[in-house]
């Protein structure tokens, strides 16, 4: 089987796959999102966002294929675009970094294999824009941590509520829920991201993108392939009559 992962573009958010273009869990003010009412169609609230971040920011996605069928996708975009960053106990996202949002991959590929290829081409789209660094708030599905510091947050339980609450009601049509449509933080950790603000279920993970943190032959090898992909080639004949 064959993988590719290229740019979301505008006239191609139906490659989207089917979770992904219905969830809002990360692009609707919650206070929106709680009205049933206006959170009555999220396809089209999705693609007004996509459209609005790529208009006015540049690339804001990446989707993967095997074989021509959609494999998984990764959304990314500046943290001032995405309302429910501002909702964490790990909040806010640093200036200087890109809030990675979606990391999705497909039943019945290679779960490891399409999101390491999507996150691979997330790094090499920033690196090329000149952002300085990536970074995203895991989810951690084991049990409750028993810390003194972990319980010391006073107002964590609050957000966290403040998090979920507005989707629960809807979620069985939508399925949108911080464990559907948040990013494993184990997974974060393997491929390199680093825990900058610690929380025992919503932690804070960041990718460095200008330094050497193993990403870089990557990167550099698919910054290569791009740049060769864009090269026209020219036929050479025999100059013969």
């Amino acid at each position: 089987m064959s993988t590719s992962v290229t740019a979301l573009t505008l006239d191609g958010l139906d490659r989207l796959p089917a979770h992904t273009r219905r969830c809002v869990f990360w692009e609707l003010d919650p206070a929106v999102a709680a009205d049933s009412h206006a959170f009555s169609d999220p396809v089209f609230e999705k693609e007004a966002w996509l459209s609005t971040v790529m208009l006015e920011w540049g690339s804001c996605g990446q989707v993967a294929q095997v074989d021509n069928n959609i494999a998984g996708c990764a959304l990314y975009s500046p943290p001032s675009a995405v309302p429910r960053s501002t909702l964490f106990p790990t909040s806010p996202v640093s200036p200087d970094a890109v809030l990675l949002t979606t990391l999705q991959a497909e039943f019945p590929y290679d779960e490891a294999d399409v999101a390491h290829r999507l996150v691979q081409a997330v790094v090499a789209d920033l690196v090329r824009r000149g952002v300085r660094a990536l970074e995203a708030f895991g989810i951690r599905n084991g049990p409750p941590t028993t810390s003194v510091a972990d319980r010391g947050i006073g107002s964590s339980m609050r957000l966290m509520e403040r998090i979920a609450a507005p989707l629960r009601d809807r979620a069985a049509a939508t399925h949108c829920t911080p464990e559907t449509c948040m990013i494993d933080a184990d997974f974060l950790e393997d491929v390199g991201f680093e825990v900058v603000a610690q929380h025992h279920r919503f932690p804070r993970l960041r990718l460095e993108l200008d330094t050497d943190h193993g990403w870089k032959e990557d990167v550099e090898r698919a910054l290569d392939q791009l740049l060769a992909a864009a090269q026209i080639r020219i036929p050479v004949t025999s100059g013969r009559t």
